[in-house]
């Protein structure tokens, strides 16, 4: 069945999951389970997969929520080293040692671009061990002949970033015998659906659209801090580490690491209503065209002098295209003068934002730092402006270790005129 064939409005409430799962069956080839957030999906699979105890390779440059995530589920996360240019794991640069201790290996697919998945499914099977994938940025990226979410034993998905609904999440499964077991263990975990967050999650869109028009930004965030829904005021959340601790000795389980889990998204264990469902539901029938434009917005950002192409970028629809600038702040502070807010920084990296009490640190730190310091990450759907935004700031494009001397600083010839904001 193809997503909307039906519509939206005339499908039951009981079916409205079934509906969005089979849209991305279609897509992946594979078992996929509707979960209310992509964190929730990873801390089912985690479960389902690794005894208490184990040890989980991820990438240091990496959301600290997925971090959270992988401590609750009971397991140690390592860091692994990085490829510089894309923050993918460096499969060559892990320690036989590392390889021999992991039970488990997560990719990240960090901004859309995927991690060598053909790679690590190949050395997590020499090593009988699962391969996890992260594609919340990656609906519809490809890496091989597969799409990212196709390789692991498990993948997850976020509907909150290409779909734009704000909410949701999918668990593919590689065995579909699976399903029923997944599907007990969630509804174990699922806090009961409330009016008043279904209530505030229709009007949410609204009101930040009429904060956009009526330029109300600071006011807006002065009022969320007063209520007390601001849940962070730097780029990680606090670490909190004597807590942390405390919570430690309760796992798994998501109920003594829930104040790090809920950050971002307070809904994130939350029973969908129909209302959440159906716009769920008509993101993804917009889905093809969404990701059509962040193609052609990926193409002109990597057009530009402060862009460090790789062959798979051109290709896949970027969530977010990493350019890399010498003074990130100067950059961030340019860009949002023009209304254009910079996020998904993962800045500093894991290890050192947590240390070494609650995570096995990189043998190989340097590039996760690199990265972590100079990516700007941009909308490829506002592409043309945040580069002409760029041009006109004289932003300088930063050195990538052991790259060789830096092109002009000028765009390149004709690439703003490539292709369309």
């Amino acid at each position: 069945m193809a997503i909307g064939e039906a519509g939206p409005g005339s499908v039951r409430h009981g079916a409205q999951p079934k509906r969005l799962e089979e849209a991305m069956r279609v897509r992946l080839g594979r078992e996929c389970v509707y979960v209310p957030s992509c964190r929730f999906g990873l801390y089912v699979a985690l479960r389902h997969w690794c005894p208490p105890g184990g040890r989980v390779l991820m990438s240091p440059v990496n959301d600290d929520v997925i971090f959270f995530v992988v401590l609750a589920a009971g397991l140690r996360p390592v860091q692994a080293p990085l490829n510089p240019l894309d923050a993918s794991i460096d499969i060559d640069a892990v320690p036989d040692e590392t390889w021999g201790s992991v039970s488990a290996v997560l990719t990240t697919n960090l901004y859309g671009n995927p991690d060598p998945a053909p790679r690590l499914r190949q050395k997590c099977d020499a090593l009988g061990i699962p391969l996890f994938e992260d594609g919340a940025h990656a609906i519809g990226s490809r890496v091989g002949d597969r799409p990212v979410g196709a390789w692991g034993e498990a993948s997850v998905f976020s509907l909150s970033k290409h779909v734009g609904a704000k909410a949701g999440g999918m668990l593919s499964l590689a065995d579909p015998g699976l399903r029923e077991a997944v599907e007990k263990t969630c509804a174990g975990l699922l806090a009961p659906r409330r009016a008043g967050a279904e209530l505030a999650y229709l009007v949410r869109p609204y009101a930040e659209a009429a904060v956009r028009g009526l330029r109300l930004r600071r006011a807006a965030w002065s009022a969320i801090r007063l209520l007390g829904l601001a849940d962070r005021e730097e780029i990680r959340m606090p670490l909190r580490p004597d807590e942390l601790a405390l919570a430690a000795r309760h796992t798994p389980g998501l109920d003594a690491h829930h104040p790090w889990l809920r950050v971002d998204m307070h809904d994130y264990r939350l029973a969908g209503g129909r209302l959440r469902l159906r716009r769920i539901g008509r993101g993804l029938d917009r889905l093809d065209d969404v990701l059509d434009a962040c193609r052609a917005g990926t193409e002109l950002l990597l057009s530009t002098p402060w862009a460090k192409p790789r062959d798979a970028y051109g290709t896949q629809p970027l969530f977010r295209v990493p350019l890399f600038v010498a003074d990130r702040d100067a950059a961030v502070a340019a860009l949002a003068r023009e209304g254009i807010v910079v996020g998904y920084l993962y800045d500093p990296p894991l290890d050192d934002y947590a240390g070494a009490e609650f995570t096995d640190p990189s043998p190989a730190p340097e590039a996760a730092r690199w990265f972590a310091r100079h990516a700007l990450p941009v909308d490829p759907l506002r592409a043309r402006t945040a580069a002409e935004v760029l041009e006109r700031s004289g932003a300088r494009p930063v050195r990538a270790p052991g790259e060789g001397e830096l092109p002009g600083s000028g765009p390149t010839p004709g690439g703003l005129g490539q292709s369309r904001d």
